[in-house]
């Protein structure tokens, strides 16, 4: 079993996201000990935000890729091989400005890709990338999942929910610490939270859910 464990929080080790991501790949491993672990950290090697150059070769306009048009596609190719190559996907994804950070986006626009993760039919866009399982570490300042209004501002759970749906995976998991910036007790609250969830999230093996249903 591979395992792709992403981390996409600017704060180094300051980020609870970091922590929470590796807290739940440790607990993987410990679950599952057959798992490799793959690392890519997207504060680190950020991919370019995507642009005309990452979509070129893509549109096969162009009889002849420029060098720019290579570069960006060899680099979306690669990512997106890594992505399809992993059974399960740790995920770290705090809470910016009531969505995901710029660089976990960037990296999502590379793995969306047709014919790779989606394609389109006479019905509609079915996903690509089912049979994997994702686990979120979802950090948050603030507290936003007990009230509609708080719902209704995030765009973290929401859109990652949405993507992933989109790319056909159904087993997504959310570990979410929230309250982090209330004080310390919240924090403390949070934290303990996020842990007991952790043990829920990785003791259930990989597309358990789907696997039955199949049967």
């Amino acid at each position: 079993m591979k395992l792709l464990h992403v981390d996409s929080s600017i704060l180094s080790t300051n980020s609870t996201s970091r922590l929470l991501t590796a807290e739940i790949v440790t607990a993987w491993k410990a679950a599952h000990p057959d798992t490799t672990v793959e690392y890519l950290d997207l504060a680190v090697n950020t991919p370019p935000h995507f642009s005309a150059d990452a979509l070129g070769i893509k549109t096969g306009v162009q009889a002849q890729p420029t060098e720019a048009q290579q570069r960006e596609n060899e680099l979306s190719e690669k990512l997106v091989s890594q992505f399809l190559a992993s059974d399960v996907i740790v995920v770290g994804a705090p809470l910016y400005n009531f969505s995901i950070p710029t660089q976990l986006k960037a990296w999502i626009d590379r793995l969306a890709q047709i014919g790779r993760t989606f394609k389109y039919t006479d019905k509609g866009p079915v996903g690509l990338a089912g049979g994997k399982t994702v686990i979120v570490a979802s950090s948050r300042g603030g507290i936003y999942s007990t009230t509609e209004g708080g719902r209704a501002m995030e765009h973290q759970e929401s859109y990652l929910k949405a993507i992933l749906g989109f790319f056909g995976i159904t087993d997504v998991r959310f570990v979410r610490a929230e309250g982090l910036a209330m004080g310390d007790a919240p924090k403390a609250a949070a934290l303990a939270a996020a842990r007991a969830d952790i043990l829920t999230a990785t003791a259930e093996a990989a597309n358990q859910k789907d696997v039955a249903q199949a049967a």
